[in-house]
């Protein structure tokens, strides 16, 4: 496979899923403020997007400069890559008028606990996790890898609690995920 070819579709497809994404979260965010919902977490907000525009940046330098060309476990991260937009979906349809990229909770809403949200409390934040690891290592980006697995782990350590903080606060949430890990599903249930 030509690596040289499928990079910038690999590019527009995420930059265009990302766009789509952005509308529905738009009119998710005003529905749900419409509804009353209340809006959580708008400090580190610019810096979540930050990172995620500069994760674009960095991927494009390094393939540029550094071109690598296509890693040879090509066909197995490419597997990741498009399995993890399979559970972009899901999440998304899942939480249907409640999705969205900032955290807007609304008070007294029912806590989803359909879709992944059986398994993990955070499936969404798995699979931004998923791609910036996977796509930079498609064609060998080790530096984009490394350092934006960083930064979004920085990122997720304020975001989560924010947000697990807010749904504590406004909705049913405590006790609902006894059963979940916050981030990577439960291999063993307790007995």
């Amino acid at each position: 496979m030509d690596g040289n070819f499928v990079f910038p579709i690999i590019i527009g497809f995420i930059v265009l899923q990302r766009m789509v994404e952005l509308g529905i979260a738009k009119s998710n965010e005003k529905w749900m403020k419409h509804q009353g919902a209340i809006e959580f977490g708008v400090s580190h907000y610019r810096y979540m997007v930050l990172i995620h525009v500069l994760f674009f940046i960095c991927l494009i330098t390094e393939k540029v400069y550094w071109d690598h060309g296509l890693s040879h476990l090509w066909p197995i991260l490419l597997s990741v890559f498009l399995m993890a937009q399979i559970i972009r979906i899901w999440v998304i349809t899942s939480l249907g008028r409640y999705w969205n990229t900032k955290i807007i909770v609304l008070k007294n809403a029912k806590i989803i606990q359909k879709g992944p949200y059986r398994f993990i409390k955070h499936p969404n934040y798995f699979v931004v996790t998923i791609e910036l690891v996977v796509v930079p290592l498609l064609y060998d980006l080790y530096f984009t890898a490394g350092v934006f697995t960083i930064l979004n782990a920085i990122i997720l350590m304020i975001r989560i609690p924010e947000e697990e903080k807010a749904l504590k606060e406004l909705t049913e949430y405590e006790g609902t995920f006894q059963e979940c890990n916050r981030f990577l599903p439960k291999v063993v249930k307790k007995v």
